[in-house]
């Protein structure tokens, strides 16, 4: 081989590894500092960016908002020193950025998880990661096909009293168990968020990029949902969205997942309707969804109408074993023998912030390059989980799953959803 020869082969080749260590992150070391950019600045988004100030190798270069006063206190937070942008595309177009952090309503974290990954930058994509079953796939794809770190918000995972008490049931402490009940119950007053008319968009907010990818809709202000004494009620409609089976059901199925090793329900079946509230939401006010797990059966409740429940919890889990019940919630996890059993009872408080912990944990992922503890593949099983009950609740069916789709062919249209031009979602 002649000098010539070998010298072009080998900055072609030390080209190659450069591009690729850029491309994975791994130029960064310890105490290296990565440029983050926020994406939705309402109150998910802002929570999440005061967690990211505290980490120290993050520096938040940017914040963007469709809404002016979302992206105005964002920049506050950041004392001036974070960019303040509107589109958020100038954010995936700038090489600077190393980490986008993604707490949009729910119909915009497919678009913009995929096309950050293929932009070459780490996500931190809030939950439920998305709003049909097919864009979950596809997120997960980008993720593995750009060799990009994905972190999802379900923060529960990095709690310890939520380890240990995975731990308690995958040991068989508590012994076999064949039954699992999570829940969200709360007295709602009847009126609940109300039902205004359809009107004109605020001046501050850009409504046709709000939309995004979902149908083109009249601006109504429970779509939008702005509420300074409530998280955004764009939640109750189905366009960006999946009521509190999708916005809470996956914090507790994702942690009976967990506990059962990442399985994934077999058959689904799910009763609903708004049986209480007199607003304009589209979700069930009421809903009940059985679960068919290898095993055992689990369940999750939602209630607006009455606020009674065991341990007086308004939401949480109970693992039912034949040796004993485990209750775990936010707080704390509780062991409740059964008779004669040798378990002993016991009530174990939480003791860490689990949003602190699943920066944390992010940021290190980020470094190392290994998979999150929350990482977008869990993520998609657990609101995959909870968007099937959905499915079922919609069409009508009782629901056979097999990892990929559902048997019934009449239940498939629920799976996937077409994107409003000019968006495309394409791994």
């Amino acid at each position: 081989m002649s000098e010539h020869n070998e010298r072009r082969d080998f900055l072609k080749a030390a080209t190659a590894a450069f591009t690729t260590q850029i491309f994975t992150g791994k130029l960064k070391g310890a105490n290296d500092k990565y440029n983050a950019a926020f994406i939705g600045m309402g109150r998910m988004g802002r929570s999440n960016l005061g967690f990211a100030l505290k980490q120290d190798n993050v520096a938040v270069t940017h914040v963007c908002d469709v809404y002016k006063p979302h992206l105005e206190k964002a920049v506050g937070m950041t004392d001036g020193k974070a960019k303040g942008v509107r589109d958020f595309r100038e954010i995936l177009a700038d090489k600077t950025v190393d980490i986008v952090c993604i707490s949009t309503p729910d119909h915009w974290h497919p678009y913009m998880t995929v096309e950050a990954c293929k932009a070459g930058k780490d996500v931190y994509v809030e939950k439920p990661i998305c709003v049909v079953v097919d864009e979950g796939k596809k997120m997960v794809e980008a993720a593995r096909k750009y060799k990009r770190v994905v972190q999802a918000g379900t923060m529960q995972r990095s709690g310890t009293h939520f380890q240990k008490a995975v731990e308690l049931v995958r040991s068989g402490y508590i012994g076999k168990v064949t039954m699992v009940h999570t829940w969200n119950y709360g007295l709602m007053p009847a009126e609940g968020i109300g039902a205004p008319a359809d009107a004109e968009p605020p001046a501050d907010l850009d409504w046709d990029m709000w939309l995004g990818p979902a149908p083109k809709r009249p601006y109504n202000a429970n779509r939008f949902g702005v509420d300074p004494k409530a998280f955004s009620h764009f939640r109750w409609f189905w366009d960006y969205a999946g009521g509190m089976m999708t916005d809470w059901g996956v914090h507790w199925l994702d942690i009976v997942q967990m506990a059962l090793d990442e399985a994934m329900p077999v058959s689904i079946a799910c009763l609903g309707n708004k049986f209480r509230l007199k607003d304009n939401r589209e979700t069930p006010d009421t809903i009940h969804a059985l679960y068919e797990y290898p095993g055992l059966l689990c369940t999750y409740e939602n209630r607006y109408g009455n606020g009674q429940s065991m341990f007086g919890k308004g939401g949480g889990i109970l693992f039912y074993g034949d040796k004993a019940t485990l209750f775990v919630d936010r707080s704390e996890y509780s062991v409740v023998p059964e008779k004669d059993s040798d378990v002993r009872e016991e009530t174990v408080k939480s003791s860490n912030n689990s949003n602190m912990a699943h920066w944390q944990n992010f940021v290190e992922c980020v470094r190392t390059r290994q998979k999150p503890i929350s990482d977008i593949e869990k993520c998609y099983r657990s609101t995959a989980t909870c968007l099937l009950a959905n499915v079922a609740l919609r069409s009508r069916l009782k629901l056979d799953w097999d990892g990929e789709t559902v048997r019934q062919s009449e239940a498939r249209r629920y799976l996937a959803r077409e994107y409003r031009k000019p968006w495309k979602l394409v791994v």
